[in-house]
């Protein structure tokens, strides 16, 4: 038992910098992808016929490939362009732009899901298109879509062990290494703890933020 916390306390620094990649991917994913998420599910469902057919196709297209596809395509495939990204970098905007798809379909669905008439007494009090939509859509329209975007979010902290194939050490690839070299399984157990840990700290996070939501019912 001493052997293993000895163990143990000589991986986690290496296990902590493999964790603040994690973490940071986690972070800037949701910084970018909501908001973006919400207007590409405003430009979604505009009247203009060919706005609203592009967006609909970048949806297709980045739900329809998997997502490691997306990150070693960026990451391998623009340095022919012309275009070299670091590894952080090309992580983010690959998780930025996949995830923005997703948020605009459960976003999309949320500001449908409104009734229409707010809209209309929106109009007939004076407000335009812009503050109806932020003022008395959009509040209601996260209320019901924070379920689905808590799924996404605990998603994304799994998803973003794909980064190894870009040789970014976060936690996973941390662990992998630490286990080849050491031929231990020990560090995947503490990884799985790490992981659970953040799973469980989101699902609180969700529940409380729907909660302060609840003023809506």
């Amino acid at each position: 038992m001493n052997e293993f916390f000895r163990y143990f306390i000589n991986l986690m620094p290496q296990m902590l910098d493999g964790l603040s990649v994690t973490v940071g991917i986690f972070i800037f994913t949701l910084l970018g992808a909501i908001p973006l998420g919400v207007l590409v599910s405003y430009l979604r469902l505009a009247k203009n016929r060919l706005l609203s057919g592009a967006i609909k196709f970048y949806i297709w297209v980045f739900r329809g490939t998997p997502l490691i596809l997306q990150v070693v395509f960026i990451y391998y495939g623009l340095p022919h362009l012309g275009i070299q990204l670091d590894s952080f970098p090309t992580a983010v905007i690959a998780f930025i732009i996949n995830y923005t798809a997703y948020f605009a379909e459960i976003f999309r669905g949320g500001i449908q899901a409104v009734d229409r008439g707010q809209r209309e007494a929106a109009d007939v009090l004076g407000l335009s298109k812009v503050q109806t939509m932020l003022t008395i859509v959009l509040p209601q329209a996260f209320k019901s879509v924070l379920p689905a975007l808590g799924n996404e979010a605990i998603t994304l902290i799994k998803d973003s062990a794909l980064v190894y194939v870009i040789s970014l050490s976060d936690l996973l690839r941390v662990v992998t290494v630490a286990s080849i070299r050491d031929f231990t399984v020990t560090p995947f157990f503490v990884a799985a703890v790490l992981y659970l840990v953040m799973t469980f700290l989101l699902e609180r996070l969700i529940a409380f933020v729907e909660a302060r939501y609840s003023y809506y019912e």
